[in-house]
């Protein structure tokens, strides 16, 4: 008998479910099958192609070098046909509904942009954006309500069960007003104190960043009189007042254009942090999150470098 002709569609996704959940019990609760149906599927697929796919490690598998490459081959074949159906939705089928979670780096510029080119991409869609505190984000990544993350890469245990990848790296900057007095202070670091101070609260992504700049210039014990990363917060009081703000680039960065925000000198720079997106290491095959991630990617690439200097 022909191998095609025995090869269907569950193999597929039971295969592509276990390499993602490196588990045959955690692919079984994500297809809503048995486990010993998914452990028949891999039994059949690997007949079928004549070669083991996986190595067991300690009670999980992992891909094994044919199973990597298979896995290229059966993913962007899952993908091809999903696309197919969701082709076929935009002439009068079910509508898709794609759910995403953007932390304030990635609010202002990439995600807005990306949301564009997925409107052109899958025109029947519906894309939700919810923001929020990063980590509770993450928890809606975990849980499902949200189909992925995107802004800075989390640190543990906030990542765990996650899986990021990166576009480009970005700075943390110190911004006043034009025309602000610490512009013309030898030593701005020196003056952090004497001008009222908005931080990242505990929990932003960049917050651990800041505090530790802080404890490297001897200011460890810095208190904020505003902690917010709010653009519409954080601009308007920075705008009005003398007060000065520890915020990721993207954020402001109309504002650094038009030239209402200016950034300060520092004479030691905060480090740069990877912004991309996070999915779930257990969530399901999903064509829209997969359109949205490769809109990312597109605008992430045609952005101008200077932007996120």
């Amino acid at each position: 008998m022909n191998w095609h002709s025995r090869l269907h569609l569950r193999h597929i996704r039971s295969f592509l479910e276990i390499a993602r959940a490196e588990s045959i019990s955690k692919a079984a609760d994500t297809l809503g099958i048995t486990q010993p149906a998914v452990s028949k599927s891999l039994k059949e697929l690997e007949d079928i192609l004549g070669t083991r796919l996986f190595d067991r490690v300690g009670r999980g598998l992992r891909l094994n070098d044919d199973g990597r490459i298979f896995q290229s081959h059966a993913a962007a074949s899952m993908s091809e046909l999903m696309r197919g159906k969701d082709r076929l939705a935009r002439d009068g089928g079910t509508a898709t509904r794609l759910s995403v979670g953007t932390l304030p780096t990635a609010a202002a510029d990439l995600v807005p942009r990306a949301a564009l080119a997925f409107r052109d991409a899958m025109p029947r869609a519906t894309l939700h954006v919810l923001t929020g505190p990063n980590w509770l984000l993450f928890n809606h990544l975990r849980d499902g309500t949200v189909d992925l993350v995107v802004g800075r890469m989390p640190e543990q245990p906030v990542a765990a069960g996650v899986t990021f990848e990166q576009f480009y790296l970005e700075d943390v900057v110190l911004v006043c007003r034009a025309g602000h007095p610490i512009l013309d202070a030898p030593s701005p670091e020196a003056c952090l104190s004497d001008f009222p101070l908005i931080l990242p609260p505990r929990g932003a992504v960049i917050a651990a960043t800041v505090e530790r700049y802080l404890a490297s210039i001897g200011l460890p014990a810095l208190r904020a009189d505003i902690e917010t990363v709010a653009l519409p917060v954080g601009g308007k009081v920075v705008r009005l007042s003398d007060a000065v703000w520890f915020i990721s680039r993207a954020v402001v960065a109309d504002d650094l254009a038009a030239g209402a925000l200016v950034t300060v000198a520092l004479q030691s720079p905060l480090l740069s942090g990877p912004v991309g997106i996070s999915v779930s290491q257990t969530a399901p095959i999903n064509v829209a999150r997969d359109v949205f991630a490769e809109c990312l990617r597109k605008v992430s690439r045609e952005a101008s470098p200077s932007a996120r200097a």
